[in-house]
């Protein structure tokens, strides 16, 4: 069953681990963090559960590997394929792209940006829903 994204909890797991952006502008804050949510489809696409499963935030990974181990929930959970990207912002350590048939929700960690949730789609004025996300 899908839940919506809890923005509280996912904001305190990315501000405990500090910036990682460093001194980087909001047009390469945003390219990364296309480019991260752009790969995490295309490696599930692609059957790579391992790949897809490194570029989870560790809460996300978490969530995802409750079950069993991430490399192969991560290919169940009805994620579409990579799209388009229709529009990318960044808000500090956040980041929300926007594609075709999907957004994805990015924090900034050390290392650069991970993916806090995915196969995520508005539902009117309540929070995202999303397939992957983290507790």
């Amino acid at each position: 069953m899908r839940r919506p994204v809890k923005f509280r909890s996912l904001l305190v797991s990315v501000a405990l681990l500090g910036a990682a952006a460093g001194c980087a502008t909001v047009g390469e804050q945003a390219e990364a963090a296309s480019g991260i949510a752009v790969r995490l489809l295309a490696v599930v696409d692609a059957g790579d559960g391992e790949a897809a499963c490194a570029l989870l935030a560790p809460a996300t990974l978490r969530t995802v590997a409750e079950d069993e181990p991430c490399p192969q929930a991560i290919l169940e959970k009805s994620l579409p394929r990579p799209g388009t990207v229709v529009e990318t912002s960044v808000y500090g350590q956040w980041a929300q792209v926007k594609l075709d048939d999907d957004t994805v929700f990015l924090g900034a960690f050390p290392g650069g940006w991970r993916v806090v949730a995915a196969g995520c789609t508005p539902q009117a004025s309540r929070p995202y829903d999303c397939s992957v996300e983290g507790d």
